[in-house]
């Protein structure tokens, strides 16, 4: 099978993926394996790719927002049907008996997996997952549109929770990329004010096609204080910028896997009258079956430039130079494409 590797990270204009042939993986005991027809390109790969995460293994392939058709199954696997259209995404698999997995929180577990970093992901023609955390996907999204929701709206559907904003509330997004700008659409659904930050022209174009309330520049001040803000630009040096931009008791919550270094904060612009500042750790299962669920009730419009496979290593530098509005998605094969019942264009 044909498959991207991170060969040896780097910044993208050094080519840190190499394109090989694989032998096509067996699914193990409980497992399924996927015949993939799209991958998303998250930032995640970006970071994976440039270094700022290192491999947990030599030669892995990326992508985590995968959407495929099960082919096989492997021993005791038996929760899918071969032929059925599913999701893999970031979590792979979980110890199940750490303090947090008991307690519910297994995106805290000590000793997980992750899709494209531990185990090989998407940006190959076929992959492998345990069958407990595979998704079952909602009709009315094509394979390229139903990728982002994988990765991009699981978790930013976790940290809209984090930032804890009630209906009637005031949202900040600093940076609108794929995950943003659906979780712009999850909080206008709820009833919330959105007001977006971000230095792509573009993307703030696209924030007020959606109903954002505003759209400004990284640093600009919102046109009102913020209830709650979700920062998913890697950017440290926004995070006083948001916590400035807070109301009394608001929070900011941080999206992203990896972030530049945070400067000085002062006590009294920053956190004093009870702002708080958290990050956003994986997800659960959980998560992703709640925000699935609402992605089929919710007219979601997922913004996607679509890739073919062999140009893997180009989406991830369109990515880093801020070229793409919404998600970049890797089409790998030709698969079913439902007739959308929501915008997803």
């Amino acid at each position: 099978m044909r498959a991207w590797v991170v060969d040896h990270p780097e910044r993208v204009e050094g080519s840190p993926l190499r394109s090989v042939t694989r032998p096509i993986p067996e699914a193990g005991d409980r497992e399924v394996r996927v015949r993939v027809v799209a991958s998303g390109v998250c930032r995640t790969d970006l970071h994976l790719a440039e270094g700022d995460l290192a491999p947990k293994h030599f030669l892995v392939t990326p992508g985590h927002e995968i959407v495929g058709v099960i082919d096989a199954r492997g021993p005791g696997a038996d929760r899918f049907s071969v032929g059925d259209r599913v999701g893999i995404a970031w979590l792979a698999q979980t110890c199940g008996l750490c303090r947090f997995c008991a307690r519910g929180d297994e995106n805290l577990c000590l000793a997980p997996s992750f899709t494209g970093w531990d185990r090989d992901g998407g940006f190959a023609e076929f992959a492998t997952a345990h069958e407990d955390f595979v998704y079952s996907l909602p009709d009315g999204y094509d394979d390229v549109h139903a990728a982002p929701l994988l990765c991009s709206g699981i978790i930013g559907y976790r940290a809209l929770r984090r930032a804890r904003v009630s209906r009637g509330g005031r949202l900040g997004i600093y940076g609108f990329g794929a995950s943003a700008h659906i979780t712009a659409q999850l909080a206008r659904a709820e009833g919330i004010r959105v007001h977006v930050m971000t230095r792509s022209e573009p993307a703030r174009r696209l924030a007020l096609e959606l109903g954002c309330s505003s759209a400004g520049g990284a640093s600009d001040e919102p046109p009102e204080p913020l209830d709650g803000a979700v920062l998913f630009a890697p950017v440290g040096t926004l995070v006083p910028t948001a916590l400035a931009a807070l109301d009394r008791g608001g929070t900011l919550a941080i999206a992203g896997i990896h972030l530049s270094d945070i400067p000085a904060l002062n006590y009294q612009r920053h956190l004093f009258q009870e702002r708080t500042v958290t990050s956003t750790t994986a997800n659960t299962r959980r998560d992703g079956e709640e925000f699935l669920a609402l992605a089929a009730r919710i007219p979601l419009r997922v913004e996607a430039t679509e890739y073919p496979l062999d140009a893997a290593d180009q989406a991830l530098r369109d990515l880093a130079a801020d070229r793409v509005v919404g998600a970049a998605v890797l089409r790998v094969a030709e698969g079913d494409r439902p007739t959308p019942s929501h915008d997803s264009r």
